[in-house]
């Protein structure tokens, strides 16, 4: 067998073996880029965050002997709070007009908390309470939040230590985020983008575009000498040269 057609043989087989994730990798590139970001993102749908309008006088929590990571004072539903963020522990809210600790918020606040800030028209259908040990794939972090979902098909996802609105997830952004899986090949996690099969058949496209390029002149002349009349015009050209 010549080099040609082993080389072929090999180029046909490796079409066949890479045709399909070409196929997934373009329809989900072209998805992907079908809409801007920020449509997908929602990014439309929450009013930026108004500033702090404070009214002394102010009084800290008491924080004396506690891991404190961070104390903010952040604008929420009901007026500024402190945000006291511990090592390793929950977060939690007080009251900068007394200093005092609030109680967790409650699926109610949750939903206050969004309706303060949201744009749209859709209504709050329901309200879950996420586990930060085995957090939703749309979320993907580990932490304890409520889950708002929207009328629309839109979920809104509150921090349920500080009232913060933490992730927006549309209807496009879950058809966008499984392209994404489905891109790199990782539909569990959708992390990973460094997939053994991302890697093992991008390097076998690659081997099949080598071949492709190799074949390329062998085809081209094969072509030529059977293109009908060509063995016609090299006759003619030997007798004339003859003459």
């Amino acid at each position: 067998m010549t080099l040609r057609a082993t080389l072929r043989r090999w180029h046909v087989w490796l079409g066949w073996l890479i045709g399909l994730p070409l196929l997934f990798w373009t329809v989900s590139g072209v998805i992907m880029v079908w809409k801007p970001i920020e449509e997908v993102r929602g990014a439309d749908l929450l009013a930026p965050t108004p500033p702090v309008r404070l009214t002394p006088p102010l009084f800290a929590p008491n924080v004396v002997g506690l891991p404190l990571d961070k104390l903010s004072l952040e604008p929420r539903a009901d007026g500024a709070r402190w945000v006291i963020a511990l090592h390793g522990g929950p977060t939690r809210l007080a009251d900068p007009r007394t200093g005092r600790l609030l109680p967790p918020l409650g699926p109610a606040d949750a939903a206050r908390e969004l309706l303060a800030r949201y744009r749209g028209t859709a209504r709050v259908e329901r309200v879950l309470r996420t586990d930060a040990a085995h957090p939703p794939l749309e979320l993907r972090r580990p932490l304890a939040t409520f889950e708002i979902d929207m009328s629309d098909g839109t979920h809104f996802f509150v921090d349920a230590g500080s009232g913060e609105v933490v992730a927006r997830r549309t209807r496009w952004w879950r058809f966008y985020d499984w392209m994404w899986g489905l891109h790199i090949m990782d539909l569990n996690g959708r992390e990973n983008i460094h997939s053994p099969w991302v890697l093992g058949l991008g390097l076998a496209a690659l081997v099949g575009t080598m071949m492709a390029l190799v074949l390329l002149p062998f085809t081209i002349r094969r072509r030529r000498t059977r293109r009908p009349g060509a063995g016609r015009d090299l006759r003619s050209n030997e007798v004339q040269g003859s003459r």
